[in-house]
């Protein structure tokens, strides 16, 4: 989901990203106290039914996996696996932002409590996936291995209100990702730990979505570029993955994530909260930015409903069959 390439013109002042470093700082302050009074610590071992555990073939001579002894639907199988191999990406976005937030001050504690947030997600989603016997443990190493070898590398210019924008995106994104994949999973076991995941990625998200809307007031044309390269070149942070475009497929179709849920439940909150197409006073470039973010989602809603179509004609066709 690209626009073409249009012409930009620029202002003449523009923040270096270290002046903006520096200016965000008092916010990122804020948002991380704030952060810090609202999240609960929990435990990951509290999520995975350890009682359902056996071993599997190989040195203990265990059983080996077989899909019939997967509790979870197909649709979250393939969720799942796409889901924890992003998670498990964690030390390569870590590089990324502790590359460019620093280390030192309130983006330092930040970044390295956000890491460590993370990191919990890819222990409990595993442990539950093996114990739970979910998923094809082989597969997934095999899959692990290769994600992480690959590595990730944001698509957008290393600037910070690129990252900014993009992560407040990624996280809704990845929120209802989770969520949508345990309500679909037919295990209230997953479903109830992937809730619980959803809860840390919103407030992620919403750290990120506060900072954003500080940096608007604070350089506003800049800002509204990086929104608008944002917006209408988002990919999700796994789709460098061996076979996403596959999955990628199957979580459309089957409503894990797709253009309408795009559109509706990611970007437009985003951009609604922050009432960014109503943001006056920009210059050539902002207002600019301004222009081709509303093109596109108008031009997002469209593909949207044309795919919704095309996905209840398949359905209506696999349930006739």
């Amino acid at each position: 989901m690209t626009t073409a390439s249009v012409p930009r013109i620029r202002t003449a002042k523009e923040w270096s990203d270290v002046q903006l470093l520096h200016a965000l700082e008092e916010a990122v302050e804020t948002e991380l106290n704030r952060h810090l009074e609202a999240a609960r610590e929990w435990m990951p071992h509290e999520y995975v039914p350890w009682s359902d555990g056996r071993n599997f073939d190989g040195i203990l001579g265990g059983e080996a996996w077989s899909l019939d002894q997967s509790k979870v639907t197909d649709v979250a199988r393939t969720s799942l696996v796409v889901n924890l191999l992003t998670e498990d990406n964690l030390p390569s976005y870590h590089h990324e932002i502790a590359t460019l937030f620093g280390r030192d001050g309130a983006w330092g504690t930040w970044v390295h409590r956000w890491t460590a947030e993370e990191g919990r997600h890819a222990i409990v989603m595993r442990d539950y996936l093996l114990v739970s016997r979910a998923v094809d443990p082989v597969e997934l190493e095999r899959l692990r291995m290769q994600h992480m070898s690959t590595g990730f590398e944001a698509d957008n210019s290393h600037s910070v209100l690129h990252q900014i924008a993009y992560v407040a995106s990624q996280e809704l994104a990845t929120r209802v990702a989770h969520r949508n994949t345990g309500r679909a999973s037919g295990d209230p076991v997953c479903d109830r730990m992937l809730a619980r995941i959803a809860t840390d990625e919103n407030l992620h998200m919403v750290f990120y979505r506060n900072l954003l809307g500080a940096a608007l007031q604070l350089a506003p044309d800049q800002t509204m570029r990086a929104i608008a390269d944002v917006v209408t070149g988002f990919r999700m942070p796994g789709h460098g993955m061996p076979g996403f475009e596959r999955a990628a497929a199957r979580m459309a179709i089957g409503g894990i994530y797709n253009l309408r849920i795009h559109h509706d439940d990611v970007l437009q909150p985003v951009l609604r909260h922050l009432k960014v197409l109503e943001v006056g006073g920009l210059g050539p470039d902002g207002l600019q930015a301004q222009q081709e973010i509303g093109m596109f989602m108008g031009g997002l809603n469209d593909q949207a409903a044309r795919f919704e179509e095309r996905r209840e004609a398949l359905l209506a066709r696999r349930r006739t069959s």
